[in-house]
């Protein structure tokens, strides 16, 4: 592959102008790296992880499947569901085993949220957002004390939000009006957050606020409070397009005061901290609308199996074979790019391009698939006693959340645009 790419890069400069052949057309420390160097990782699992994959498929079947629609209709997370979570594991995937986790990896994180993604988005929002943005918070950042306190919670009876964003910010996430004053040993924090995922149920909040306004993004801080800091409070609940189950409020911050041990990091690094955590939570998306797409997928072959028309299945006709069997490509290129951005991160290796290809893709894959699949059922998938339209709802948020398709694609230029500098 390296060879080839070179003998590439040879005959398409040919053609160059004098002066363009006069200087290589990447400074040697930066050429094939696009190309080449390993940035395709295994994506074959282990037995745990393939462990970790039955066992989410078994409880998205079994558990949760009964109460899709339910929950669906009322906005609201079935308490039994939440319970279930929890006494199954998923909500503490890669929390220690002496913390009460199951103690795997990243990898088998997005291999659940694909799972639970394929039988409710809803569920699966939660889960990747307390996975991959609020445990690794802890697990990274925190002091020990601090990380075995949440963790141990987490991991067994604590859902935990993620709040950066407020009214006046929302792709220009670190426009914070959110203030933190210090006084004495302590902090007082003023403030609103808005679009908090699972505000309702969360009992921990991981809070991003400016120490002082005039430095910018270095005065960013992250902070943890309770559910019963004096002075938070959940204020207006969404009512939303699509995952309707998972809880998205505002979460009001009245003069709260917590302890200097309640910085999570450093003071003035919550910039750092939220911009790494968010590029890992893109990969989780990813999973996301991947396991979204197989699930709408999947529901609507069966349909089209049983569904006869003309003397045969409409899964049958050619027609209808050709768009489904290009549907099931573009979900499995999207699968790779996910489980190839996790294996990277996993292993200390640059992810962030990839991170970006999956959940760019895998969210427009899923919003395409899951409209396909009410065009196949026809009109009963114009209808809400079919879960066919709900994918397509849940599908939406895809595109939206944890950085916008333009923001996936301004990054991923900008990293491209780094590597062929100007003359």
């Amino acid at each position: 592959m390296r060879a080839l790419t070179r003998e590439l890069f040879r005959l398409g400069s040919r053609s160059a102008t004098e002066a363009a052949r006069a200087r290589p057309l990447l400074h040697a420390s930066q050429q094939l790296r696009l190309f080449s160097e390993g940035r395709l990782a295994s994506t074959q699992l282990s037995s745990d992880e393939e462990m970790i994959r039955g066992a989410a498929e078994s409880f998205a079947t079994e558990i949760l499947a009964p109460k899709v629609q339910e929950m669906d209709r009322d906005a609201k997370m079935s308490p039994e569901i939440l319970k279930a979570l929890f006494e199954n594991g998923l909500m503490g995937i890669e929390v220690p085993e002496d913390l009460g986790g199951v103690g795997l990896g990243f990898t088998a994180a997005c291999l659940a949220i694909e799972e639970l993604a394929r039988v409710d988005p809803a569920v699966a929002a939660m889960v990747d957002i307390h996975n991959t943005l609020n445990v690794t918070a802890f697990s990274r950042y925190a002091t020990p004390e601090l990380r075995d306190q949440y963790l141990a919670r987490m991991a067994t009876d604590t859902v935990s939000s993620f709040c950066l964003s407020e009214p006046g910010s929302g792709s220009d996430a670190f426009a914070l009006s959110t203030r933190a004053v210090k006084d004495g040993n302590d902090w007082i924090i003023n403030g609103s957050k808005c679009w908090i995922s699972s505000s309702l149920e969360a009992g921990v909040f991981i809070v991003f606020a400016t120490v002082d306004p005039r430095m910018g993004h270095r005065g960013i801080t992250a902070f943890v409070m309770d559910r019963d800091t004096p002075g938070l409070s959940i204020g207006k609940k969404e009512d939303k397009l699509g995952i309707r189950a998972s809880s998205t409020c505002e979460v009001i911050l009245e003069g709260c005061r917590v302890p200097s041990s309640a910085v999570l990091g450093e003071v003035g690094k919550g910039y750092k901290i939220a911009i790494e955590l968010l590029n890992e939570g893109r990969i989780g998306i990813g999973a996301q609308m991947v396991g979204l797409a197989r699930g709408a997928f999947d529901y609507a072959l069966q349909y089209m199996v049983s569904r006869k028309q003309f003397g045969q299945p409409v899964a049958d006709f050619q027609g209808m074979q050709f768009q489904y069997a290009r549907a099931a490509m573009e979900i499995e290129a999207a699968r790779v790019l996910v489980y190839n951005a996790a294996r990277l991160k996993e292993s200390g290796e640059p992810f962030v391009n990839e991170a970006c290809f999956a959940k760019l893709k895998a969210s427009e894959v899923a919003q395409s698939v899951s409209s396909q699949c009410i065009d196949w059922l026809g009109g009963v998938g114009f209808t809400k006693e079919f879960l066919a339209e709900k994918y397509y709802r849940d599908a939406k948020i895809g595109t939206i959340y944890e950085g916008t398709s333009n923001i996936q694609l301004q990054t991923i230029a900008k990293s491209i645009r780094q590597q062929f500098p100007d003359e």
